[in-house]
Formats: C-alpha cells, structure tokens, sequence
C-alpha cells in the first residue's frame, strides 16, 4: 500500500477519488495481516473500522465529515473503547470488554477517525521494552530482532510500519517518547492534566498522561487539538482553553535553547546519539538561535523518585484486580483469601508483581516516611528546579534515550538497566511539563534516533511549532 506521512496526503488522495475510507481501511488491515509477526496489535476491528469507513465516506460525499476524516488510529491496550475486549496486556484482565468508551476516543470518533484495532503494550504500561506483555513482545521493524520500546511498543510498531496513521498510547515515565524514538516516529506527551484520563486504565495516576504517536507533527498537533480539554469525566483535567495547535505551526523568532551538559558527557549516552545531539544544536545555532549548556543537580534522584512514587500508586491502583470483580479468577482456590493470592500471583506477571511489592514496601508502616514520603519531597524539588531552568529557556534539548533499540533479551535480567533506559524521559512526567520526541537519524546500524524537546506547562503550541522547524530542517522522518 501506500505510506502516508500525514493526514493531508490522505485526503488529497480522497478528494482525487483515488481511495475511500473503506479500501484505505481494508489496505491496512491487510497491511497488519501481512506484517503479523511484528505482533503489534492484539485485536484489529475489522467489521467495526469498515462500517465506521463507510460511514465517513457517505459524509465526505454529502459534505458533512469531521475534521478526522480518513485518518485511522490504532489505540493502546490501556483505553477503553465500549464493547471491545481490553486487557492491559495482561492476563489478569483475561475475557474482560470495555463498559464505556474513555473521552479521548469518543472525542477522536465523534471528529471520524477510524479505530482499527488494540495495540500490544507492556502489561499494565509497566515496562521499557514490550517484553512484559503477556501476549508476547511487539518487535522493531527497523530490526526484528530488537525491541520497539516501551510501554507503547505496539502503537508505535503500528505507525513505524504503516498499519495505521496515528496512535493512542500513554505515557508515565516515558512510555511514547522513548518507543517513538526507538521506532523512528513522533510521539508527544503534553502537560499533565491536558488531556482527561477518563477511560485510561491507571498505573500512577499522578504521572499518567495519554499520549500521540504519529508520523508527522501536523497530525499530532491536530489529533491533541481534538482530544485535549474540560472533561466532566475527569476531576483532574484542565479547564485551560485549548488552543487551534494545527493551525499555528509556524515558529517566528529566535529560541533560547538549553541543553543538558551531562546527556553529551555521559559515557552512558552512545557515541551516535551524542554526535547526532549535537550537530543539532550546532544547526541551531547557525541558524541564531541562543544555545546554552544547563546542569540539573538533581539527576541523579529522578530515577529513584520515580520508580518509588509510580510503584507505590501502583500498589493502590492495581489492588482492584483481585478475581472478584471482573477478568481472570484462579480455579485453583479454596477459599476466599486463596482466590485473592492465587489470582494475583497466576495473573500478573513478574514486573508488574515487582511493581505492586515494591510499591506496597515504600507504603508499609515504618517505611512511608522514609521512602515515600522523601520521594514526594524530591518531587517538588525536581519539579522546581526544572521550572527555574524553564524560566530561563524557552525550550531544553535531551536525546530520547540513552542508547537506540537493544536486543530482545538484552536487559530482562537486570531490572536496574531496563530501568535507565528511561533516565532522559521521566523528568517530564515527575514536573508535568510536556515533551516531545522527534526522529534525528539514524545510527550505522540503521536503528532511529530520537531527539527530546520539553519545555513549560500549556505550550505545547510553541513545542509543536518548533518541532516541526527541525523536522523540515533535518528531513529525517523514517
């Protein structure tokens, strides 16, 4: 089939009669049954997307389709989509459907954009790699034989190999910017409440944000442009007015740029991704921007502060899945407190069973103060230090990652290093501040890099537009 940059080329290719909704869809779900092995999707809704097509086609006819028209999405195994199974890539959720459809995905339907299907992810977003699901790990079509990143693997496998336009994943610490840069695609986390959560399956509910992967920056600029905003649904959400994002994609002016002195110093930061870093900000500077190295004094406890402060709303969130409720229910137990154990232990799996009992230690009495309570403490001190340094830059310049896409196997025996992979993305999500990861590349092994561009709370107008210059710029889209 055809690959599609951006919704603009779709619907040129409409308006000129050379496709319709309904033979795009069913050219990417052959495209997904062609390319099955890369695992990316769990379930594609073959009758629903082509009903949902003939339905956009009828109103393209009569003038009368949303602003989404054309566009296929894929969503994330953690986003509620009434009717359909949903699992969180996890066993425990065995047999379970969607009693209602999050606002996120109602919102990107009512606007018709065509949903095609659940993509595979780490079970419960827990993960750097997409080797935690339960279902099998989704795999890099730079290079099958390494991972895509994580949690989100699958929904950026999707967009990476044209099995549909855009997706849907979440982020928590990292989990759009880091598979996105791994698979060479655009994915953009904005600020903390922009979005409502209603509909999204919690891991940390004071980090989790839904996410947009994406070929292009237009499609995510629109995609959030739709999504974003007040939501009755949502305590949380913000009541800022969100703004017309796609259509203010032009960066005027001159930037104050800040980039992070020890991500090209590290000896843990890959030769390519430095040099490719920093030919960027050499182009910036060139170009009369004004860049500038910063320290961040509090690196080294970002990682800590994170994995203390996700696990323990981790603990909480998932003490639901108990066998009673809904989904999987050992038939092994006896008694009620044996359905508990046995349900649990058989239906989670290792990380995630990592995650709730580090996360129920930090919580447990005598240690709430000296752990979880500390980490909180770190938070706001991270959180403050980064808004100093925002204060002074318009935007902070970071790789994606440390390294690009490592072999499948590589660091499942050593959660410490699974878990670095994840040091550049996580600061965004400890401050609530957007981020956002754009292809810079590729290294001599043909594997996409990504470059990380964060800047304050509620300009992701002025990060959208700025990351659409580097993009012309660079012309690196994969």
């Amino acid at each position: 089939m055809k690959s599609y940059h951006s919704l603009t080329g779709v619907r040129e290719d409409l308006t000129k009669g050379i496709i319709t909704c309904r033979s795009l869809t069913e050219q990417y779900i052959d495209t997904i049954r062609k390319k099955s092995n890369l695992n990316a999707f769990l379930d594609v809704y073959e009758e629903y997307a082509l009903l949902k097509a003939d339905e956009v086609d009828r109103k393209l006819a009569n003038g009368t389709a949303g602003r989404l028209a054309g566009m296929v999405v894929g969503i994330k195994d953690v986003l509620c989509l009434k009717g359909f199974p949903l699992s969180a890539g996890s066993k425990i959720l065995e047999g379970f459907e969607s009693q209602f459809t999050g606002t996120a995905i109602q919102r990107l339907i009512d606007e018709d954009a065509i949903i095609i299907g659940r993509q595979n992810c780490d079970e419960f977003a827990m993960g750097s790699s997409n080797e935690n699901s339960a279902y099998g790990p989704s795999l890099n079509e730079a290079d099958t034989s390494r991972v895509p990143g994580g949690s989100s693997g699958g929904s950026a496998v999707a967009v990476q190999a044209d099995l549909c336009l855009v997706s849907l994943g979440s982020d928590t610490g990292g989990s759009v910017r880091q598979p996105a840069a791994f698979c060479g695609v655009v994915g953009l986390k904005p600020t903390y409440s922009r979005i409502s959560r209603y509909g999204l399956i919690a891991y940390a509910s004071s980090f989790d944000s839904i996410g947009i992967i994406s070929k292009s920056v237009e499609d995510a600029a629109l995609v959030l442009e739709i999504i974003a905003g007040p939501d009755d649904y949502d305590s949380t959400v913000s009541f800022r007015p969100v703004p017309a994002y796609s259509q203010n994609l032009g960066f005027e002016g001159k930037a104050r740029i800040g980039y992070l002195r020890t991500a090209l110093e590290s000896e843990g930061v890959s030769e390519e991704i430095r040099e490719n870093t920093q030919a960027i900000l050499e182009d910036l500077k060139n170009d009369g921007h004004t860049v500038e190295a910063f320290d961040f004094p509090l690196m080294d406890y970002i990682l800590p502060a994170y994995y203390i402060l996700t696990t323990a709303e981790a603990s909480s969130n998932l003490s639901r899945y108990d066998g009673v409720k809904f989904g999987y229910r050992s038939s092994q137990s006896h008694d009620l407190e044996s359905m508990y154990k046995k349900t649990r232990s058989e239906g989670f799996g290792d990380e995630v069973k990592r995650r709730i009992m580090l996360g129920t230690f930090v919580l447990s009495a005598g240690f709430y103060d000296a752990y979880y309570t500390k980490a909180q403490k770190v938070r706001r001190l991270i959180k403050e230090e980064t808004e100093k340094i925002l204060s002074k830059y318009d935007f902070l310049i970071i790789p994606t990652t440390p390294t690009t896409a490592f072999k499948l196997g590589e660091n499942t025996a050593d959660p410490i290093s699974m878990y670095l992979a994840d040091v550049f993305t996580v600061q965004a999500n400890l401050s609530g501040i957007p981020a956002i990861s754009i292809p810079n590349g590729k290294d001599s092994q043909g594997l996409p890099i990504g470059l990380q561009i964060l800047t304050r709370p509620f300009e992701e107008q002025n990060l959208l537009a700025f990351s659409r210059v580097l993009l012309e710029k660079k012309l690196n889209y994969a």
